[in-house]
């Protein structure tokens, strides 16, 4: 195990389907077979932690506090005849992992994983490490195919908020590659915030990759690209027409664990092509009517790249919801904000309204750029955060 923890016995809760019913049915049959009992309720029910009306089981396993998902027990294994592995992609319940043997291998979910009562929308997601068990081959299979038994420690945990659930789109990498349009469709500065709270929240190396340069004049955008990069951000201007940034791309993803994101559009498969010729991933246009691009990937897949490392492309994303991060916090994910927070004369400041805001006047005195202070007012008002 990742963890040397000595492995003990833990409560842990399951989803809310594997509660007993708490009613019984079909009463009236009951009654004309054996009557009422004149035994009193107070001495024959009892609702008890190990009862039926319990969810919860005792597994044997370790703790471990982990980044973005906190407190997780991890399902002590019997090690023989399992091999490790990293989840490629997801499709539903079936997960396909490339295992240490170099074999990739089709795998279902060990019951026990998959019920478990968590706030994660799917227990498994791109990018983790994994412990298999593979399955005897099957004359009339081709494919192999084995059992997740274990998760292991995730780090660099990317995810969104989904109807009050967590959505991890992909676990275990070092940066996060944040994509976005000149034109067609257009720059979206928030969505761009967006993505950077969240890779300050999880500890992630961030680049922002202006692209398509080839459609309109950089110098038109310069004074945003120049923001970004006084605040430490690696900013580069690219495009797939002319090769602009392509090698300075290639570079920056060599032996790393990346992510590419981004809204639907904005070419981040075009970019993995010119990057790797040989990954002949699926690209479209962009509609001339909404602006909107197609989704061309659907589902978050990892993949090698010739020059080292690995990049994981993801389907466009047109609205981002902050996982985990309330309102009080955006202002500390914000790096030009932060240092001003202590200046404010209220403890409790949103630096929205108040007078002696200390991070209003730095935003008065041109500290602060007004469009990324707009942006902050935007995501801290916004009502899924509430």
């Amino acid at each position: 195990m990742a963890n040397n923890k000595k492995p003990k016995k833990i409560r842990t809760a399951l989803k809310k389907r594997h509660q007993s019913r708490q009613r019984t049915g079909n009463l009236t049959r009951e009654f004309q077979q054996h009557g009422f009992e004149d035994e009193s309720p107070e001495n024959c029910e009892r609702i008890s932690g190990k009862g039926d009306l319990t969810r919860h089981r005792t597994v044997v396993g370790v703790t471990a506090n982990t980044d973005d998902t906190g407190l997780q027990v991890h399902l002590n294994v019997d090690d023989t005849e399992t091999l490790t592995g990293r989840v490629l992609r997801v499709h539903g319940l079936e997960s396909v992992v490339l295992a240490e043997d170099g074999i990739e291998y089709r795998c279902a979910i060990r019951g026990l994983l998959k019920n478990r009562d968590t706030d994660q929308r799917n227990v498994i997601a791109t990018g983790d490490r994994v412990t298999i068990r593979p399955e005897p081959i099957s004359n009339s299979i081709d494919i192999q195919q084995g059992l997740i038994v274990r998760v292991e420690p995730r780090y660099g945990v990317i995810s969104r908020a989904s109807r009050g659930q967590q959505h991890v789109i992909v676990t275990n990498v070092d940066q996060i590659v944040i994509v976005a349009s000149l034109a067609e469709p257009d720059l979206k500065p928030n969505l761009i915030d967006r993505f950077l709270i969240t890779a300050e929240r999880v500890g992630c190396h961030s680049i922002v990759c202006l692209n398509k340069t080839d459609l309109v004049d950089p110098a038109e955008l310069q004074p945003l690209a120049g923001v970004y990069g006084q605040l430490g951000y690696h900013t580069l201007f690219s495009s797939t027409t002319s090769g602009r940034g392509i090698d300075e791309l290639r570079a920056l993803l060599r032996n790393k664990q990346s992510v590419i994101v981004g809204q639907s559009g904005v070419g981040k498969s075009s970019l993995l092509n010119a990057i790797d010729p040989k990954l002949r991933l699926e690209t479209a246009v962009v509609s001339k009517d909404n602006q909107k691009g197609k989704h061309t990937t659907t589902g978050a897949s990892l993949i090698a790249i010739q020059s080292g490392g690995f990049v994981v492309d993801t389907p466009g994303i047109r609205q981002f919801q902050l996982w985990d991060v309330i309102s009080e916090e955006v202002a500390g994910f914000y790096r030009e904000i932060r240092p001003f927070i202590n200046k404010c004369k209220f403890p409790d400041c949103t630096h929205v309204h108040e007078a002696k805001c200390g991070v209003k006047h730095a935003v008065a005195d041109g500290l602060i750029d007004i469009r990324r202070y707009d942006s902050y007012c935007q995501i801290r008002d916004d009502d899924s955060m509430r």
